[in-house]
């Protein structure tokens, strides 16, 4: 997996891309809904009354209604274009999470009804995003910064998310933070929607067909492999409670947690500030190896500070092997899917963290916090497992291939496959040629 130092400008040369910078921050802003959800539902039912377990049903009842919306809603997007599907699911999305707040958690099945159109409406703003970026910054080169970019941006989202409900919460109260934060994600969902590139793109024309972007065997791998990287994650999440809990001090959590963020982070900085050569199904590869690996030393469970240390250098290849997977998404996407591709990608990993979660419990319950930090190691395994095993779908046709860059002229770019190569041009900036623009 060799490498050579990125083009002078790194990060910089995206954001200062025309339009760049107001659709990363858009979205980022357009999914703090779906970031901070679980998170302010559970302080919310606790705020009305509610106990623990009626808090966790609605915010599961939240995440498997997100979970089931998003590749559907990706597939409107590529059949309609972005502006007619995200904005009007943002607001569905928001006006669910208002009859929550003034309604509460009585009676209850309006509560559950409430929760679960705002998942199910939750706009597709992640997979959206990411069919912009060919058109927005042209070379290949850049669009793979990019990603890495979306990547740390997430950690950083997933950080500041929950603290900015947290924040709201003492200010005012649990409700005042589901309609603030609701309202900001409808903003972000228009601000990104109203500029060119989204008004402007329109995904290849599709084969009709049931299964939609789940008939590329190779994007099926993919979400094979990555459902497993979010069990390990999910299961982490459980694991660091029950560490925090041996230790007596709930602080603890919050430590491990943040360690995990900051080498995601720092991982995924690094990983976009290079330039990566050959095929990225084998990186992958390697980078899901890699990141296996980092959860095996959590198993020791040493002390507070160790633990800490070791949880950062665990986080170090979770960015990077998300930024790494959107480009296979890429690549294996059938012709006019590309939203839905990775609409499901979101979706995989976040069953895959429900199921971590739900199996580091028993696990811990049974045999302590090692084995909750076992589920993750073996999960881990598993998702390089099933990279290896699928090394023959995974390997995409190898064909060069012409787009339109940021400067209108053609660039030549290598080893995207047919399908990638219709939704990359179809996804230009506007004034760029093509045969599919509004």
């Amino acid at each position: 997996m060799a490498s050579e130092a990125g083009p002078s400008g790194g990060y910089l040369d995206i954001l200062r891309a025309p339009h760049a910078a107001r659709l990363l921050a858009g979205t980022l802003v357009g999914r703090l809904p779906n970031g901070t959800g679980p998170v302010a539902i559970v302080l919310f039912a606790r705020s009305e009354g509610g106990s623990y377990s009626l808090a966790g049903g609605l915010a599961a009842a939240y995440g498997l209604a997100n979970a089931v919306g998003q590749p559907l809603l990706g597939r409107l997007v590529d059949l309609k274009g972005q502006p007619r599907v995200q904005l009007p699911a943002a607001v569905v999305s928001a006006l669910g999470m208002v009859l929550l707040a003034v309604a509460g958690i009585d009676p209850l099945a309006l509560a559950y009804a409430a929760v679960v159109v705002a998942g199910l409406f939750t706009p597709p703003l992640e997979g959206g995003l990411r069919a912009l970026w060919p058109g927005v910054l042209g070379s290949e080169d850049r669009v793979h910064r990019a990603y890495a970019l979306d990547a740390v941006a997430q950690e950083v989202m997933f950080t500041v998310g929950p603290l900015l409900v947290t924040l709201l919460v003492a200010l005012h109260s649990p409700a005042a933070a589901l309609l603030v934060i609701n309202a900001l994600g409808v903003l972000g969902a228009l601000s990104v929607v109203l500029s060119e590139p989204s008004r402007a793109w329109r995904s290849a024309p599709r084969e009709a067909h049931w299964l939609g972007a789940l008939r590329s065997p190779g994007l099926l791998a993919l979400l094979g492999s990555f459902l497993f990287v979010g069990i390990a994650l999910g299961s982490i999440t459980v694991a660091a409670v029950s560490y925090a809990d041996d230790h007596g001090d709930e602080s603890v959590y919050g430590w491990l947690i943040a360690a995990l963020g900051l080498g995601a982070l720092v991982g995924g900085v690094l990983y976009g500030a290079r330039r990566w050569a050959g095929a990225p199904e084998r990186r992958l590869r390697v980078i899901v190896g890699l990141l296996a690996l980092g959860y095996a030393p959590l198993l020791l469970t040493p002390g507070v500070v160790a633990m800490t240390a070791l949880s950062a250098l665990a986080g170090v290849f979770l960015a990077p092997a998300l930024a790494c997977g959107f480009i296979v998404v890429d690549r294996h996407a059938p012709r006019g899917t590309v939203t839905e591709a990775f609409s499901w990608l979101v979706t995989t990993f976040g069953v895959g963290a429900a199921l971590g979660t739900a199996a580091a419990g028993p696990a811990v319950e049974l045999n302590g916090t090692g084995a909750g930090y076992g589920v993750a190691v073996a999960a881990g395994f598993a998702a390089l497992l099933v990279l290896v095993a699928t090394g023959r779908v995974l390997t995409a046709p190898g064909r060069s291939v012409r787009h339109a860059g940021h400067d209108g002229h053609a660039v030549k770019t290598a080893d995207f496959p047919p399908s990638a190569e219709n939704d990359r041009n179809a996804a230009v900036e506007p004034g760029f040629s093509s045969g599919h623009q509004a």
